[in-house]
């Protein structure tokens, strides 16, 4: 058997077992030994792997385990100082140690640690001394090491693996029995010699080459393969008689200074046994780098010394002070350096708010790019580095103290020098910062004295005039262990000195409640709490920036150690920012990273420790417990205060389900039918809802049925069931559905289940055209198809042949299930008996209809907290409020398998027509999205701002702050007319006022009149109002109404004039455009106004109707479609057109099927004639022909521009919507600033774009300078980006939406960036292409009208569209089904080579593909799902 020295090891790992440790450079690069020991638990080489293993040891409770180690020379020399722990004298441990470097003297370095140390050649004896080794350490109970190097030395000799590796009563043998038994020699001659006079013992790695090098010289050659205990005794014996001189070679690329360490072992104990064999000479000697042909000279020079009158001891021979390597270590050695620089550029994210922080005085004690990158980046190093600047410091204050005493300068100005001077001191000692310009003005006098001796002391220690913020930033390493690290030096020096220590370990490895897996490192910012006098913090910057900036700005201002824990975890040093954000957040939101800061220093007791995240972990919890801290928290976050509630009653709530189950089942006992489990796996609900109508109807039928979530089945307990029927839909691409994956892996991996005594069926739900390629067919249903075969592969009976359900059919699921449950019944024995009636569906419509003018119970759930949620029928009626409830799914799954409810939170959109916010709105806005909200503010392509990641108890402060500044949030979602978007237009102030006019004008005409708005939200007091809060909105002369409608027979009541008690059939929205601009996709529209301008006068409207971008994934009777043009309206009467076309949808919509209920499938049904003729007939009048207009662009336009009226514009990019801090674009913050200053200013408001962007606007030239340095400052100026960035356009898709099937703005982005290099390439960074993505069908990006949009279809799938017309004027056809990046990639790059080529002058993207084929123009919505390429 061929095979390598790590496989011949890993052989016999496998079959001795225990634990499992490999040492590798980094997450991303892998040791040699990392694939063949797949199983092991990896740790990398910097972070004290050594440490690790010793805390597993001193935890394990099994002790008779073995614990194997592979790691490489390097490391195990850098641990050394942790060998000589009790926990490796007295466990057994083996650790297999490749020197990939053949630096021997790693070896040696063992030798005072008595621990036995094999040395093998070949891949046979590794295998041999592996076992060896194993047997040694059973016998002795202690650590033993096996090294071996990379070799081709008899690389052809055939291995013999082991079938047993231990030795019968192995602790009654001896070491010698042991290794005897193994026919392992401690020395072992290697060759043959005729004149046997000289002899080599050699302790490095043989080669061909070396072998017949000596034995040419006639040298006997012996190889030392037990090097501890160093058996000497064994040595002579074996030399001959004739041998007159022993050379003793250590194979090592660094020379000794004295005497090699074999030599020293031989002397040790050659007294004893001199006796045995005599020498003339007895030689030490190194050999470096030494090629296969110099090994001939070297042995001969080696043995000329030996041979010679004057012997030289310690002569070296070959290369040495130099590096040896392997292709694949030399390759490894290249990958950790790019992992070390890709894990750099993650840390980033800290450093370069450290930057922000301290953009002139920042000093990184063991900055990266240090030139001896292998010493000064060590924290050690750094905090070393800091006390001799604190001792020079010291040294310059004395000096200064006296040289103002004494005032013996010749310098220019001698008065103004002392001043200064007294003035540093004082800053010095007793305000504890510096000034810059102080320093500064110090250095320059004093280099204007050149005689005094003082001045040239003093500019000797010149550069600690000034002060910086010396910072500290530690590894993982640094939490391991806290004794002996730098860590517990710098928390008890008590210096003035801040630490950065970022955390790179995953959550899902933090999380492991094995300790050998991830091994949670000691808590430091507990130990320095503990320890008192540091400021700590644990921040995260993936989950809040604005902590993070606090943390710095706070540490750097406490006088004393301050710790700042800093969260960044990756899997592997490549892994992007949303990998990293998303483990991020499941850290943060489970407790195990929680954010905190702590300052013992503040005088009121409540602030000394602020939390910042609502979870904690045990210890955390434990230690304010004991700080009497924990009770104040959870008063002040409701959130908190929940969460510590669940975990308190969790096994309340087990004992609890317990009493419930078995209360239940003595239920069903009293029923006469046979027992029956309907187990669901559901993310849409429908699943959910069959399986619930399964059971109403098996109950109505005498069963004794129960229904539950399948991963509420305990695998092992499945055997028990007697009937059992699994409902299941389709998620991602042939995916279960989250509350039945648990189940599914327990069933997938289970090796002993015996069901032959389970009845069982399996319904499925799917779409048989959701994946319509080929190769994607078995996706269909394959949930309900795997979970049969698996059912059926451990022997359960049929109850009926597995049904399913399909989308397709005529009757949707409803056709594949009426058939298949037919057979459950009968199977059952109950298919004669009747079932119960189906109760009736509760409908949007009857929810609206019973809501009492959308006032549901939505009071009452708001008081409900305990659960972060609001119910089913709340959460539709508070849509029209302007709220969604949402949950965050980065996060779902581990909640759900900690048994906590989702991560409810709700989104908050504002109602803003014309989309204009004053300084002072935008500045409670962004006030609001830190205090009550994620942080962030989203940009919505409706030209509008939302919150997100607003908990439940935030809601009403929420919408009461934004009231407060006359914004409200009513109607800007439901089924009314929505906020009215209009043309930015920032370089024509009189246009843009009229139209703004006229969307104001419209949305207050169209808004609901329920007086619940008011009632719910606005009513009374509240602990969040400010003074004059309540005031403002109610002295409001618009918006939500406040007072009910006066009736017949004098009662106050809601009167919806235009809406009814039902309101729309569905949304409902209006935008207005202003030619040659389409910057809010007209065409897209219920409907869309077409400004009709003269003599730079708004004069009427050319009005679209009829456009909507929703549908819905292979139905093709859903489909985007764009507004059909009615004709032209004068300005005065463009509300009332409005109004009528907005009747007309009332009265005619489809009620019955809301996704056909838009405007757009009403007028296709009515057609264009007939639903114009309505809208004439409420009008009384006709629609006048349509004006001429020309639209040519529906992008936005980057920088500044200057309207009529000397005011000045900016439109600042921001990326999808989102403004945000983070390190490399503090644009949340600049935003921010740039607010505060308008705010004091008369000129200056925020406008918002349709494509998500902010235009900063009337800016008066006098304040220009002061906003366009907050630009450049807050990276706002930045617009030099390609087109294709600046034209594109993302939906919020996950973590937050509910509807998302895919990623969108978190991933355009990073898609965009992959095309970039090819865009540069082929000459169109410049040339704009609108490219749109959303995370599902619905369409909220408008990517039916992109010249390219990506719509999402499962996870990392996407159906590509191409052909939508530049100008938004177009639809756009599907191209490609559910591809992935790969796939998109090469699509796209050589379909824009062409374009390059190939386009005609000015010619758009979109025109260009159906020009040249590429795709079949849309020429009408209902038309849309027609000539599809057939390889789609």
């Amino acid at each position: 058997m061929s095979i390598n020295q790590q496989q011949a090891i890993a052989h016999t790992v496998n079959a001795i077992g225990g634990t499992v440790f490999v040492t590798q450079p980094a997450k991303s690069v892998e040791s040699s030994f990392t694939s063949v020991l797949p199983q092991a638990t990896t740790l990398v080489n910097s972070n004290d792997p050594f440490t690790i293993i010793q805390e597993y040891l001193d935890q394990a409770q099994d002790n008779n385990e073995f614990v194997t180690v592979a790691t490489d020379g390097v490391t195990l020399f850098n641990s050394l100082p942790h060998l000589s722990s009790s926990a490796f004298k007295s466990n057994k441990v083996v650790a297999h140690v490749e020197l990939n470097n053949f630096d021997f003297a790693i070896v040696t370095s063992l030798r005072d640690l008595h621990f036995p140390v094999l040395v093998s050649q070949t891949a046979n004896e590794a295998s041999k001394f592996a076992t060896v080794a194993y047997n040694l350490s059973e016998n002795l109970n202690t650590f033993v090491f096996h090294f071996f190097a990379p070799t081709t030395y008899l690389v052809n000799e055939s291995v013999k693996l082991p079938s047993e590796i231990l030795l019968e009563s192995v602790q009654d043998y001896s070491v010698e029995h042991i290794i005897s038994h193994y026919e392992v020699k401690p020395f072992e001659i290697v060759n043959k010699v005729a004149k046997q006079k000289d002899t080599i013992l050699y302790l490095g790695q043989l080669s061909d080459a070396l072998v017949e090098a000596a034995t040419k010289a006639d040298a006997l050659l012996i190889s030392i393969k037990l090097y501890q205990p160093f058996q000497l005794a064994q040595l002579l014996k074996i030399i001959p008689s004739s041998v007159e001189t022993l050379t003793i070679v250590q194979q090592t690329t660094t020379p000794f200074a004295s005497f090699s360490p074999v030599l020293l072992d031989f002397f040790q104990q050659y007294p004893e046994y001199q006796t045995l064999k005599t020498f003339t000479k007895i030689v030490s000697a190194t050999f470096g780098y030494i090629k296969s042909e110099g090994y001939q000279q070297a042995i001969n020079n080696l043995l000329a010394n030996v041979r010679s009158e004057s012997t030289v001891q310690n002569l070296s021979f070959g290369k040495v002070n130099t590096e040896l390597a392997t292709k694949s270590s030399k390759k490894q050695q290249d990958d950790l350096a790019g992992a070390v620089a890709e894990a750099h550029s993650l840390e980033q994210a800290y450093l370069k708010v450290l930057q922000q922080v301290n953009p002139d005085n920042l000093n990184v004690l063991n900055e990266f790019q240090a030139e001896n990158i292998g010493l000064e980046t060590n924290p050690e190093f750094g905090f070393g580095s800091f006390l001799y600047d604190q001792e020079q410091r010291e040294n310059l204050i004395s000096l200064v103290q006296n040289a103002v005493k004494k005032n013996q300068f010749k310098s220019g100005n001698d008065t103004k020098l002392i001043e200064l001077l007294s003035t540093w001191l004082v800053q010095v000692r007793e305000v504890g910062v510096v000034e810059a310009k102080l320093s500064q003005e110090i250095v320059a006098l004093l280099e204007t004295d050149k005689t005094s001796t003082i001045a040239r002391e003093l500019l000797a220690l010149s550069q600690y005039f000034s002060q910086e913020k010396n910072w500290l930033i530690g590894s993982d390493a640094w939490a391991y262990d806290l004794g002996s690290s730098g860590v517990h030096n710098v928390i008890t020096s008590g210096k003035n000195i801040n630490m950065l220590i970022i955390d790179s370990e995953p959550y899902a490895e933090k999380n492991q409640e094995k300790t050998i897996n991830g091994f949670r490192k000691k808590d430091v910012g507990l130990y320095a709490m503990n320890y008192g006098g540091c400021y700590v913090a644990s921040v995260a910057i993936y989950s809040s920036y604005t902590q993070v900036l606090q943390a710095f700005l706070e540490a750097e201002k406490f006088q004393g150690p301050s710790i700042v824990l800093a969260y960044l975890p990756y899997k592997k040093e490549s892994d992007d920012a949303l990998a990293v954000l998303q483990e991020t957040k499941k850290a943060v939101d489970s407790g195990y990273w929680p954010l905190y800061r702590y300052d013992p220093t503040i005088e009121n007791e409540a602030d000394i420790f602020k939390l910042d995240s609502s979870n904690l972990r045990k210890q955390l919890q434990d230690f304010l417990e004991r700080e009497n801290r924990l009770t104040l928290l959870a008063t002040k976050d409701p959130l908190l205060s929940r969460n510590l509630t669940a975990t308190a009653n969790t096994e309340a709530k087990a004992q609890q389900k317990k009493i419930a189950d078995e209360s239940f089942a003595k239920l069903l006992q009293g029923l006469s039918g046979p027992p029956l489990t309907v187990a669901f796996a559901s993310d849409g609900g429908n699943a959910e809802a069959v399986a619930k109508k399964i059971n109403r109807q098996a109950l109505g039928r005498g069963l004794k049925s129960t229904v539950l979530q399948m991963d509420d089945i305990a695998v092992e307990d499945l055997p028990t069931e007697t009937n059992i029927v699994f409902v299941t839909s389709t998620s991602g691409q042939g995916e279960f559905p989250t509350n039945g994956k648990q189940f599914w892996d327990g069933i997938k991996n289970s090796v002993d289940l015996d069901l032959a005594s389970v009845k069982f069926s399996v319904f499925g739900l799917g779409d048989s055209q959701y994946w319509p390629r080929k190769e994607d067919k078995h996706y269909y249903n394959k949930p309900a198809k795997d979970l049969w075969a698996k059912l059926k592969l451990y022997g359960g009976v049929e109850l009926a042949d597995i049904g399913l359900g399909d989308d397709q059919d005529a009757d949707g699921f409803s056709t594949g299930f009426n058939e298949w449950i037919e057979k459950i019944w009968a199977a059952l024995g109950v298919d004669n008996v009747e079932g119960v009636e189906e109760p009736k569906p509760i409908t949007n419509e009857d929810m609206k209809l019973g809501s009492n003018y959308l006032r549901g119970t939505i009071v009452e759930g708001l008081n409900d907290q305990s659960t972060g949620a609001i119910s089913a029928v709340d959460q539709q009626l508070t849509k029209f409020h302007g709220i969604y409830m949402q949950d965050d799914r980065d996060i779902r799954d581990d909640r759900k398998a900690q048994g906590l409810e989702p991560a409810y939170a709700f989104m908050v959109r504002a109602r803003l027509p014309g989309g204009i916010a004053t300084p002072k709105q935008y500045l409670r806005l962004d006030e609001l999205s830190d205090v009550r909200g994620n942080g962030t503010l989203k940009l919505t392509t409706r030209a509008t701002f939302q919150l997100h990641g607003v908990v439940k108890h935030n809601l009403k402060p929420s919408i009461r702050g934004m009231n407060s500044v006359l914004m409200d949030t009513l109607a800007a979602c439901g089924d009314v007319n929505r906020n009215v978007m209009v043309s930015a237009l920032p370089h024509n102030a009189k246009i843009h006022t009229q139209v703004s006019q006229v969307g104001a004008l419209i949305s207050e005409h169209l808004l609901p009149r329920t007086t619940a708005y008011h009632e719910i939200w606005l009513q009374g007091e509240d602990d969040g109002d400010k003074p004059g809060d309540s005031a403002n909105w109610e002295n409001r002369k618009e918006g939500p109404a406040k007072k009910k409608t006066l009736v017949a027979g004098n009662a106050l009541e809601d009167f919806e004039p235009m809406y009814g008690k039902v309101y729309l059939p569905r949304k409902f929205k209006v935008v207005i455009t202003v030619p040659p601009y389409n910057d809010v996709d007209v065409y897209a529209h219920d409907i869309g106004l077409i400004a009709i301008v003269e003599d730079n006068e708004v004069v009427g409207f050319n009005v679209l109707v009829g456009g909507g971008m929703g549908s819905t994934h292979n139905n093709k009777k859903t489909y985007p479609r764009t507004g059909s043009m009615f004709g032209y309206v004068a300005k005065d009467q463009i509300h009332l057109v409005c109004e009528k076309i907005m009747l007309v949808q009332r009265d005619f919509g489809d009620r019955t099927n809301r996704k056909h209920a838009r405007l757009k499938y009403t007028i296709d049904d009515l057609g264009v004639d007939v639903y114009k003729s309505k809208v004439e007939e409420l009008l009384g009048w006709k629609f006048a022909e349509p004006r001429e207009f020309k639209i040519e662009s529906n992008v936005d336009y980057f920088g500044w521009c200057k309207d009529e009226l000397g005011f000045n514009h900016f439109t600042a990019f921001i990326e999808n919507g989102r403004i945000e801090d983070t390190a490399e674009l503090p644009q949340k913050t600049g935003l921010k600033k740039i607010a505060q200053f308008l705010e004091t200013k008369k000129s200056g408001e925020f406008r918002l774009t349709g494509n998500q962007h902010l235009v900063i606007s009337n800016i008066d030239d006098a304040d220009l300078n002061v906003v366009k340095s907050l630009l450049a400052k807050y990276k706002l100026d930045n617009t030099d980006f390609s087109a294709l960035r600046l034209s594109s356009a993302a939906c919020v898709a996950f973590p937050t939406c509910g509807l998302a099937m895919a990623e969108s703005e978190r991933y355009l982005p990073v898609l965009i960036s992959k095309l970039e290099l090819a865009l540069e390439e082929y000459g169109l960074r410049h040339d704009s292409v609108v490219m749109r993505m959303t995370g599902c069908p619905n369409g909220c990006a408008r990517p039916w009208l992109a010249e390219v949009a990506l719509v999402g279809k499962a996870y990392g799938a996407y159906n590509l569209l191409l052909g939508g017309g530049h100008h938004g004027q177009r639809l756009n056809k599907i191209y490609r089904y559910s591809i992935k990046e790969d796939e998109i990639l090469d699509i796209l790059k050589p379909l824009f080579k062409r374009w390059s080529l190939e386009r005609e002058d000015g010619e758009p993207f979109g025109d260009w593909c159906i020009r040249a084929g590429i795709i079949k123009e849309t020429t009408e919505g209902k038309y849309f799902h027609d000539d599809i390429p057939e390889d789609a």
